[in-house]
């Protein structure tokens, strides 16, 4: 059993708020610990009650979930005793990306290469945590805006069951992607 199954049979039984709860605890998990793949549950949350407002929901409570678990991370980080050399390796490791400043936080949603967001943000001197915040918070509404819009489209038409086996399949496929695509970035950049 996962954590993702075990949290909705927790939380399962409080209703559409109970679901809202898994979502959150799954998405500051995921920021803060460890990945719990948040699109999967994401879709299979809204498919309990697709509707614009509960969607919205969702998301609000992915990007609050975000943010705190990013900066708990971000603070624990920042008020330890990092050596050093440990800054230099992070800094070092962010110049081979596509993109060296804060808005490589986008390209993370698609190509994840950054694990452990908030200690990087904690570690490179240049990024401002104002803006990290902001785009954190776009990546969300635009990465989860998407699936959710995906979602909808394919509910409207196809059956309940055929759409939440679409989006699943559209989640997955991205997954894949972003793994290749991260893979193939770190390849050519010399990480591996």
């Amino acid at each position: 059993m996962s954590l993702g199954d075990w949290l909705f049979g927790l939380f399962g039984g409080m209703g559409l708020e109970g679901v809202v709860i898994c979502i959150f605890l799954l998405f500051l998990i995921d920021a803060l610990l460890f990945p719990t793949l948040p699109e999967l549950f994401f879709v299979l949350a809204l498919g309990q009650c697709p509707t614009v407002w509960f969607g919205g929901t969702l998301l609000l409570a992915a990007i609050l979930a975000e943010l705190i678990g990013i900066f708990t991370l971000y603070y624990v980080v920042k008020h330890i005793r990092v050596p050093e050399r440990v800054s230099r390796i992070a800094e070092k490791y962010i110049d081979f990306l596509v993109v060296s400043d804060e808005r490589i936080i986008l390209v993370n949603r698609v190509a994840p290469m950054i694990p452990f967001l908030g200690a990087f943000i904690a570690l490179i001197k240049s990024w401002r945590p104002k803006v990290c915040a902001f785009y954190i918070t776009l990546g969300c509404i635009l990465k989860y805006g998407v699936i959710a819009l995906a979602s909808g489209f394919f509910l409207n038409y196809l059956g309940s069951d055929e759409a939440q086996t679409v989006t699943l399949v559209f989640i997955f496929t991205i997954i894949i992607i972003s793994v290749v695509a991260s893979f193939v970035k770190k390849r050519r950049s010399g990480l591996e």
